[in-house]
């Protein structure tokens, strides 16, 4: 190698991000504001099934009726948890991803916008003609001083220099829009410690009968994570009268007017009873448990006897509502302990009977205007032995014999009696009650949720009505007595073309009230 040749290295290849690079890239993306907005859209997107579809935790009777009406989408809604939306995999994957996005967007934002809050505004650039709003005039007097107190009457926040003034306000907007991302998060925060903290479960509850806000009371019970039996408000009550107005008469009838449960309410073992009357969006309140009223039907009371003459069953039997125009029902009773056969009835409730055309009969009113019930009794082995769990809403009568049939058969009165053939017994319709199902709820972030939503929207106002503005003014001493003013603006953010309006009124105020006579010119040039 000779001393002229030159030794090129290899050309240096580049390299690939590696693990950490993509992890810093990853963390960026997920915390830009972009991703924020998305991640919002998906969660609200992603509690639209919620209203859609009935759910278990609170309607789940709607629930067991889908599956009854359609078997096979309901199996495939419920492999997506369709019908437990809200703590569904992918509705919990998405609000988390939504909280770190709005953690790792919101504080970086914040400490930014604290270091601009102290920041002063920037010196009056040179030629204040080329901004997008300016003008000039002579004013006597003007001063650099007196300028700047008439810049902070209008809440700018000022700085001098030798001959200019530097203002600025809108720092509003930035807040706005930090506050309204900072109560989303707030609002996730308060809505977690609600799944953690809180609980909620259905209940049906007979008129006559009572409830204990105990676990074994509820019909289904759903607590979080940090919740234990001992955490439950130990309040009781008891159901004396519920009533439901609809309308009698005219296009509407048979629309409902109002719903009203009647119940003596005991706060604490012990306490003193006192009434209370339960409507629909007025809730009952025991120290932040809160009881709705979300559904009600009908309880027919029946008395059974076996063929030994033995009473096998009594009570009230809550029916589900087959229609809700009319509120014809459909309930089950099972009496495995009937002898010498068990009996099976599916029982159809008409609250307003009335024959129809074809010979069968209909409800036509959802009132107790003329309570009947049909029958269809049925004997043989009820599989309850079997082990395999069973609806107390459904009778399979695969192996079981028919009793009494048909829709035309003339249905039972309060107080009458059908006689099962062969000797297997009676049935009897004994009176009529009503049911209610009510939702129980604890959840101590329900009133944070609420203030989080409220700054929200407040923020979200701030952040669209507000706009950042800047102008700076320059004084030279002219000639004589005038002064040479010269103002130039800009507004930092998209809003309008209210900033000239504004910027106008600026220059009015800084000519004073003898502008008529002392202008020498003026060029507004709008911000379009």
């Amino acid at each position: 190698m000779t001393a002229t040749e030159e030794v090129r290295a290899d050309p240096v290849r580049p390299t690939g991000l590696g693990p950490v690079g993509w992890l810093r890239w990853a963390w960026r993306m997920l915390t830009s504001m972009r991703t924020a907005l998305i991640l919002l859209f998906l969660f609200a997107l992603a509690s639209v099934p919620g209203s859609i579809y009935p759910q278990r935790s609170i309607s789940p009777d709607r629930v067991a009726q889908y599956f009854k009406d359609s078997p096979g989408m309901a199996r495939w809604l419920d492999r997506l948890w369709l019908f437990d939306v809200f703590t569904s995999p992918w509705f919990a994957a998405t609000y988390l991803l939504l909280f770190i996005s709005l953690a790792g967007c919101v504080f970086p934002r914040a400490a930014a916008h604290l270091r601009e809050l102290r920041r002063t505004p920037p010196a009056a650039p040179r030629n204040l003609s080329r901004l997008p709003q300016h003008a000039s005039f002579t004013a006597p007097g003007a001063t650099v001083d007196t300028v700047a107190a008439q810049l902070r009457k209008k809440r700018f926040r000022t700085v001098t220099g030798p001959g200019w003034v530097a203002a600025e306000k809108g720092y509003m907007r930035e807040t706005g829009n930090l506050l309204f991302h900072a109560a989303l998060l707030a609002l996730l925060v308060a809505v977690g410690a609600g799944g953690l903290y809180g609980y909620r479960g259905n209940v049906l509850v007979v008129e006559g009968n009572g409830f204990a806000n105990t676990v074994a009371a509820y019909d289904r019970y759903i607590p979080g994570q940090r919740v234990s039996a001992e955490s439950l408000e130990p309040f009781s009550f008891t159901l004396d009268d519920f009533q439901a107005t609809y309308v009698a008469t005219g296009d509407r009838r048979g629309q409902p007017l109002d719903f009203s449960a009647k119940l003596k309410v005991t706060d604490h073992p012990g306490g003193r009873e006192r009434p209370y009357d339960l409507r629909v969006n007025e809730p009952l309140d025991v120290n932040g448990t809160q009881t709705y009223l979300i559904g009600h039907g009908y309880a027919p009371g029946f008395k059974i006897l076996d063929g030994k003459g033995q009473v096998a069953f009594e009570g009230a039997v809550p029916c589900l509502a087959a229609d809700q125009v009319t509120y014809t029902s459909e309930c089950v009773i099972k009496v495995p302990d009937a002898q010498p056969q068990q009996l099976g009835f599916l029982v159809r409730f008409l609250p307003t009977t009335v024959p129809a055309q074809d010979g069968s009969y209909v409800s036509v009113f959802p009132g107790a205007a003329n309570p009947t019930a049909q029958v269809f009794a049925f004997s043989g082995d009820l599989g309850m032995k079997s082990g395999q769990p069973q609806s107390v809403y459904q009778l399979d009568t695969k192996n079981l014999k028919p009793l009494v049939m048909g829709f035309k058969t003339k249905p039972l009165s309060v107080g009458g009696t059908l006689p099962l053939p062969g000797g297997a017994g009676s049935i009897q319709l004994t009176g009529v009650r009503e049911w209610i199902s009510l939702q129980i709820a604890y959840d101590p972030g329900r009133i944070p949720a609420l203030l989080a939503a409220g700054l929200a929207v407040l923020g979200l106002v701030l952040s669209l009505t507000v706009r950042r503005r800047r102008v700076w003014v320059r004084v030279t001493e002219a000639e004589g007595e005038s002064t040479e003013v010269e103002v130039g603006g800009l507004t930092r953010t998209e809003g309008g073309p209210g900033f000239a309006e504004e910027f106008s009124q600026i220059v009015t105020d800084l000519r004073g009230p003898k502008a008529g006579e002392t202008a020498s010119r003026q060029g507004v040039k709008d911000a379009h």
